[in-house]
């Protein structure tokens, strides 16, 4: 008799084990040779080592498809452990990018955040730009937490200008990240979407995800990295320079903004709009211009959008 230990890093027990451990016991019934014992994180099952290695090997089985699909379903563990799983949940579809929160598929939805999906392999630098509710900064997150998930970057990193961070902002109460938390809620608001509770509270923990205003990227060297900034259409020239200079090894860097709505006092010059002018020769860097085609929000905005443009 043997004794093998299976820690589940990362993942939502409840959703893993089910409630009152009822998945754990369809696996417990399919090893009745076996003595399994849940302990928090740690799988512990005894017994014969041909039936600990086929154990082992279901056990990882039903860890990678929930790290894939971010849900695991009673009928799966079944199909899976008898040996009857497809290779996926859904029909194969090209557009998808990743399965968010309860395995819903996160996509390109429209031509250009499909094109965005499809130029990002080759090029380390991406220039997103459209009106609100194009859907650019959504995909940007999921191609960075999909890289992720690859383990192709070692941590995420998202930004913002905070155009209020000087006075007004002082009179916020509370610390500095209180403070700045509603200029990146849109971010959060993302993640969420895509990443479990469980784990994402772990990676803003652990630093594997971080979420700063510009300002914090001074001196940075962001190495093995996915580093995406927002609105920056409300960065100064000076800001976008430091910004760009701190791309490191094996780093990719997506830049969103909507040059229609520049928040920066009239005698500057957007950081953005500059960038994107005199970086437009430069193997390696694309640009996306988002329409209100993209648009995904509910559908007056739309209409809203094309209003303004026409005043």
């Amino acid at each position: 008799m043997i004794e093998k230990l299976i820690y589940l890093e990362s993942i939502d027990l409840v959703e893993f084990m089910g409630v009152k451990n009822v998945k754990l016991d369809i696996i417990k019934a399919h090893f009745p040779k076996l003595k399994i014992v849940a302990r928090g994180n740690w799988l512990k099952a005894m017994g014969d080592p041909v039936e600990i290695a086929d154990f082992e090997e279901k056990i990882n089985q039903l860890i990678e498809h929930y790290n894939q699909y971010n849900v695991l379903k009673e009928a799966s563990i079944i199909e899976m452990l008898v040996g009857t799983q497809s290779n996926g949940e859904v029909a194969e579809d090209n557009d998808i990018i990743l399965f968010g929160v309860n395995g819903k598929p996160i996509k390109g939805r429209t031509e250009n955040q499909r094109r965005m999906v499809k130029v990002y392999p080759g090029n380390d630098l991406l220039f997103a730009v459209g009106p609100a509710g194009s859907g650019k900064t959504y995909t940007a997150i999921a191609l960075a937490v999909r890289a992720l998930k690859r383990r192709e970057v070692k941590r995420i990193i998202l930004s913002r200008p905070a155009v209020e961070a000087g006075e007004k902002l002082g009179f916020l109460p509370g610390d500095m990240k209180e403070k700045i938390d509603p200029y990146l809620q849109p971010l959060y608001d993302a993640l969420m979407d895509m990443i479990p509770a469980v784990k994402l509270k772990e990676f803003m923990e652990n630093g594997t995800i971080q979420i700063a205003p510009l300002a914090f990227m001074r001196g940075r060297t962001l190495n093995n990295a996915f580093v995406i900034l927002d609105e920056a259409q409300n960065t100064t020239a000076n800001q976008m320079k430091m910004f760009l200079t701190r791309m490191g090894d094996h780093a990719k860097f997506v830049v969103t903004g909507d040059v229609t709505q520049i928040d920066l006092p009239n005698p500057q010059m957007s950081g953005l709009v500059q960038a994107m002018r005199i970086l437009k020769d430069i193997k390696g860097i694309e640009r996306i211009y988002f329409t209100v085609k993209d648009i995904v929000r509910h559908r007056l905005v739309q209409d809203i959008v094309e209003a303004y443009e026409r005043e």
